[in-house]
């Protein structure tokens, strides 16, 4: 990958009804040459129906492989956000999700920590989180595909917090997906969070925020989607910088509300890698 790319991730279609290969047209349609899969296990009768472009891993990978290529697409990574407090579900579904992330041609794999049980300590917590890395990350290293640590639950959405679940294991392959919309929405900075991680980062989750949205910063630790990049809060000229003074050449997989906010954002991010 030469230099900065723009994806985007098929949860802009989450509320649409639509099927998976509707949401392909519409991501190559609007000039994105990436996409980012949702990854589930088990069989769900929306996205059997058609109703949501959500991915099987029981599915056959090179089947989805190759839907994706008629389309004109790439899969930058797949988002596959498993407990890693609970290790009885998140090592198979992380494993399984590394497989599928090799077999159809992404870097990386896109979690978080997960939702952690509410009698769990800080110190159980994390102890159940080395658990999990150790029995993951050699699969990841044999298949050269990124544990993507993304902010988004109690622990990774803080800066010093997310520091020390890097620091559990040490891994090439245990590296970050900074969601910028997530870190505001937790009441951190965005720009110095990026900057502390910047060398580690293989993969972007492009958020901007603005709207009703706002009111919750501070009370949550991140958002399913947000606006149009360049319609809201985050200064992405600013991201862009960070991004390459560090030499990150990847995706800026774009996590946005609906198929609209996917076409505003690709005319903003463009505009923005053009001029930076």
């Amino acid at each position: 990958m030469a230099d900065i790319e723009i994806g985007l991730n098929t949860e802009a279609f989450r509320h649409a009804d639509k099927t998976l290969e509707y949401s392909l047209a519409a991501i190559r349609k609007q000039g994105y040459r990436y996409c980012e899969l949702n990854m589930l296990n088990g069989r769900d009768l929306l996205c059997e129906a058609g109703y949501y472009g959500a991915v099987s891993m029981e599915r056959d990978p090179l089947e989805i492989r190759d839907i994706v290529a008629s389309f004109g697409l790439k899969v930058s990574a797949v988002s596959a956000h498993a407990p890693m407090a609970q290790p009885e579900i998140s090592v198979p579904f992380l494993t399984r999700a590394i497989e599928y992330a090799d077999a159809v041609g992404a870097t990386c794999v896109c979690t978080d920590e997960g939702i952690v049980p509410k009698w769990m300590t800080k110190r159980q917590a994390f102890d159940m989180f080395y658990y999990t890395l150790r029995r993951v990350l050699p699969a990841a290293e044999r298949h050269k595909i990124h544990i993507a640590l993304e902010p988004h639950q109690v622990y990774t959405v803080k800066l010093k917090t997310y520091l020390e679940i890097l620091g559990l294991v040490d891994s090439p392959y245990f590296s970050c997906n900074p969601d910028t919309g997530n870190v505001f929405m937790a009441g951190e900075d965005p720009y110095a969070f990026l900057e502390a991680i910047a060398k580690k980062v293989v993969h972007v989750h492009a958020k901007d925020i603005g709207g009703v949205l706002m009111d919750d910063r501070g009370k949550v630790t991140g958002v399913p989607s947000g606006c149009a990049c360049g319609e809201g809060v985050l200064d992405w000229t600013r991201i862009v910088k960070i991004l390459r003074k560090a030499k990150f050449k990847g995706v800026l997989s774009v996590e946005c509300s609906t198929e609209e906010q996917g076409r505003k954002s690709i005319q903003h991010l463009r505009k923005v890698l053009r001029a930076s």
